[in-house]
């Protein structure tokens, strides 16, 4: 075998089985040694965003990575926004970047680049140069063990051209990964008695893998035997919701709705999550969202047996016998009357299947998204874990190939879908049924929200002009059909009803061009900044009441 066979292999016996590439000339015998491993799908991406975009989605649905194909440090560096996005979610990504052959770095080509200062931005546990054929399936071993974890993250395994070619190749077998140690008795202990001297003035903050499964269920448990409530993230890599699961409140991206939320408490107990902070800073605000005097512990950090903590607290807690609070089946009705993105949402809400997959990245136009789908049947939600834009449509390309058998709806912002539209040409390439649902309002809404926040004195046209993407207007009808996804536009409520039940109801990718107006302008855009100043001076209930009623 050569170097890539070899790699290949060993990337197979450990249970890799897709590979999302946008290869180039160092890494061609790679892509010949593909058609040698049967068990290895290859899936191409026009654009490396793409790839590290899917390969995000496919590990969060699959439990395991997969892994990429990325062109020297160039197309390493056009990958980075998305795997940005798997560090901060702790989503298990194994990157194989190729490299000039070892001997033709001195020459410092066109392409060469210092690949590891690269990828140290995103892999900052794991990154490795191969050095020889001999020393690279080992080397990817290593990689394997290091992105799963605990806790997961992204490994960078760097392949040099002639590492890849050179003959004597040996696949190597992973051995078993160490389990994750599980929490200290004694901690435990402590947060139960917390739990019984404090009560309703207690909650819990979940991450991911608290998130999901029977681990969420006896976290409902725990909270409904001592009165303690139950919040997520602002943006948890994965979610587990619907009718028949343990509903969870998840933190609100904005810091005055996420600091009313926190309000009041004594005690607040991280599963698999950090402590809040503002996801920017602001003049005169704080940054750090733990409320005074609240004092914080880990159940379960990101390296540790979140089920055997939250197990161990339902024991110490005496919780085993309390039932879940479980979330009523409710459907929203179909929405009527003028178009909006809530309209939209109303619609997801009622429409949505069973076992549905939802990546949102609808950015301001999926405010109500959580309220209309609460009672939905049970689906998944894939969030925007680091918060750089373009990760929806990537990440559904690799939850349905996860997950083929399951519907994925990709929400996007027209801002947000710009950024990784050749997405759809995968989606069409590879069959998949995936729902993208744009939502067309013509700017980078959210910007202006923060405009108005940050306090910005002065902004004229110039300013306006650089959150205004309407001219000349988008037409994603026009770009997908040109990548040969099916596409219809949606000015009215009843067309997008009706576009939504016909992509639900019939197989292959769709696109749904929703054309919407902004859901903060004018008036409304104007006073919420004093709006949220103000609800740090109002009593907690009012306060809690506006704060439903901006973002439910």
């Amino acid at each position: 075998m050569n170097g890539a066979q070899a790699l290949l292999k060993t990337l197979a016996d450990a249970g890799i089985e897709v590979c999302f590439t946008n290869p180039g000339t160092s890494e061609m015998h790679f892509v010949a040694a593909l058609d040698t491993e049967p068990r290895m799908r290859a899936v191409l991406a026009l654009f490396e965003g793409v790839a590290t975009g899917a390969a995000d989605g496919y590990a969060r649905m699959a439990g395991k990575p997969a892994a990429t194909l990325l062109h020297l440090g160039c197309g390493l560096g056009n990958g980075l926004a998305n795997l940005h996005n798997a560090r901060k979610g702790k989503v298990p990504v194994l990157n194989i970047v190729g490299d000039h052959a070892t001997h033709h770095v001195q020459y410092d080509a066109q392409l060469q680049s210092d690949i590891e200062t690269v990828a140290r931005n995103v892999s900052p546990h794991f990154v490795r140069t191969s050095a020889s054929t001999a020393a690279l399936c080992q080397d990817a071993v290593d990689a394997i063990a290091a992105c799963m974890g605990p806790p997961g993250g992204v490994a960078t395994l760097v392949l040099p051209a002639d590492v890849s070619w050179g003959e004597g190749g040996v696949p190597q077998a992973c051995p078993p990964l160490p389990p994750a140690p599980a929490p200290e008795a004694d901690r435990v202990q402590a947060i139960a008695q917390a739990l019984a001297a404090s009560g309703r003035k207690t909650a819990f903050l979940l991450g991911s893998r608290a998130l999901q499964g029977s681990t969420l269920q006896d976290l409902s448990r725990i909270a409904r035997h001592t009165g303690a409530r139950l919040f997520a993230e602002v943006f948890p890599a994965r979610i587990e919701r619907g009718a028949g699961l343990p509903p969870v409140e998840r933190i609100a991206y904005l810091a005055e709705l996420a600091s009313v939320q926190l309000s009041g408490l004594e005690h607040l107990v991280l599963v698999d999550a950090k402590s809040p902070v503002s996801f920017f800073a602001y003049p005169g605000k704080k940054s750090d969202l733990l409320p005074a005097g609240c004092r914080l512990h880990t159940l379960a950090a990101a390296h540790e047996d979140v089920a055997a903590g939250v197990a161990r607290l339902l024991q110490a807690s005496g919780a085993q016998a309390a039932p879940p609070l479980l979330q009523a089946p409710r459907r929203p009705g179909l929405p009527q009357g003028k178009f909006t993105a809530d309209k939209v949402c109303k619609a997801i809400g009622q429409l949505l299947p069973e076992r549905a997959i939802i990546v949102d990245e609808a950015q301001t136009s999926g405010i109500m998204l959580p309220l209309f789908t609460a009672g939905s049947p049970r689906h998944d939600v894939l969030t925007l874990t680091g918060g750089a834009i373009g990760q929806a449509l990537p990440c559904a390309v690799g939850a349905a190939i996860a997950c083929p058998e399951r519907k994925v709806l990709a929400l996007s912002g027209d801002g947000s879908a710009m950024y990784t539209l050749q997405a759809l040409w995968t989606m069409a390439r590879e069959r998949l049924d995936v729902v993208s649902i744009i939502f067309n309002n013509q700017s980078y809404a959210i910007l202006n929200v923060e405009l108005q926040r940050v306090g910005a004195a002065g902004a004229g046209d110039k300013a306006r002009a650089q959150l205004d993407i309407g001219t000349p207007a988008l037409d994603f009808v026009q770009l997908a059909g040109g990548m040969g996804v099916s596409a219809r536009r949606a000015a009215t409520t009843e067309d997008f009803v009706q576009a939504l039940q016909h992509a639900l109801t019939t197989p292959g990718p769709h696109l749904i061009e929703a054309v919407v107006p902004p859901t903060l302008t004018g008036l409304k855009l104007r006073v919420l900044p004093h709006l949220l100043q103000s609800l740090a001076h109002l009593p907690r209930p009012l306060a809690a009441a506006l704060k439903r009623g901006i973002a439910p």
